[in-house]
């Protein structure tokens, strides 16, 4: 397979992340916070499908993990990059377990219960995939704007995980962290799908 067809693997498999997990966790997660006994008996299956998009966004990590190894196996660093992202999707894939377990659970307080086990231990997982943007950085043949971004992104999401567990009063600076994570996750995110895309292949790897 030849490096343009894994990059526009990597770059497809990148945006069918980018949309599943919008849908996953912007409507289907956040119906089921807002609304824990109203969304469980009544409208179940935007959390059911949610579970679904959550999981497909697990299977296109490892597409994505496997491409870029292919793409840049000959970097020191690509093998430690790819394994940090396979941690991160095995991780997310036992996170998902609590999210049916949600559905069951017939009080706000198990319902609510559930979904914190799920950040929780899908936090643990973002750990580790932000070392691998971090490290993706420097291997990816990518504009300097696009490496600055996923470094920075990487460096929040280990920052921001590790201050979930150090600081006790984290709810008032969570929308701080939510902007730092995001903003520079979906720049250099997107940014680098859409390379792969149009560019990735066509340059030495």
């Amino acid at each position: 397979m030849n490096n343009q067809t894994l990059s526009r693997i990597a770059g497809i498999s990148y945006l069918i992340i980018f949309f599943a997990a919008i849908f996953a966790n912007f409507f289907a997660l956040e119906s089921i916070i807002q609304a824990p006994i109203e969304t469980v008996e009544n409208n179940d299956l935007i959390v059911r499908i949610g579970i679904i998009a959550f999981l497909i966004t697990v299977v296109f990590d490892v597409v994505v993990a496997w491409a870029l190894k292919e793409l840049y196996k000959s970097h020191s660093l690509t093998v430690l990059s790819t394994y940090l992202r396979m941690m991160h999707a095995a991780i997310m894939g036992v996170a998902i377990f609590a999210l049916p377990l949600a559905l069951k659970e017939t009080t706000r307080q198990g319902i609510l219960s559930q979904v914190d086990t799920f950040n929780y231990i899908w936090l643990i997982g973002l750990f580790f995939f932000g070392i691998h943007l971090t490290l993706l950085s420097k291997i990816a043949p990518v504009p300097k704007v696009i490496k600055v971004f996923l470094a920075i992104a990487g460096v929040i999401y280990v920052a921001d995980t590790a201050a979930h567990f150090l600081l006790s009063n984290y709810s008032d600076f969570a929308t701080v962290f939510l902007l730092l994570v995001a903003i520079p996750s979906i720049f250099g995110e997107m940014s680098f799908a859409l390379w792969l895309l149009i560019r990735g292949g066509k340059t030495k790897e």
